[in-house]
């Protein structure tokens, strides 16, 4: 197993919570990147969730994820236990070859492919997403992986 796709609800919540409420993720260190993400004010967009590539603690990365709704376009979150080694990869090959843990790519409002080093971390997040009533919820494998690059756009 490489990882897991589904598709979430193409509205504002807290989604990205839901999703990774299923691991302890404040463990680690959040590299942003590339988003296009906004909390929602008024019921309009408002300000963005992620203002510019930041790497943040797994307290502050809670913090902007938990503390109001949002809307999220784009998101490419990549998580790291140690801040020192956290760097910038595009394949799955490179991704092996680093000190990242788990990749969340989230394109178009709704298709969230995700990748984990850790098995039992892709298993809860399977229950997470079932239980949850995602869409389409299904592993990645060496044999039905398309993806050629982590890049978003």
């Amino acid at each position: 197993m490489r990882g897991l796709s589904f598709e979430i609800p193409n509205r504002y919540g807290q989604y990205l919570l839901d999703i990774l409420n299923a691991f302890d993720f404040k463990n680690y260190f959040w590299k942003t990147g590339g988003e296009e993400a906004y909390y929602i004010e008024n019921d309009q967009l408002g300000s963005p969730l992620f203002p510019k590539p930041h790497v943040y603690t797994g307290d502050a990365f809670y913090k902007r994820i938990s503390e109001s709704d949002y809307y999220v376009l784009f998101a490419d979150l990549k998580a790291f236990p140690d801040p020192l080694h956290v760097r910038d990869f595009t394949t799955y090959e490179d991704f092996l070859n680093s000190q990242c843990e788990f990749v969340l790519l989230l394109v178009d409002c709704s298709y969230v492919t995700i990748y984990a080093k850790d098995p039992q971390v892709l298993t809860l997040l399977y229950e997470q997403a079932i239980a949850s009533k995602y869409e389409n919820v299904a592993y990645i494998t060496d044999d039905n992986d398309s993806r050629t690059t982590f890049e978003i756009f």
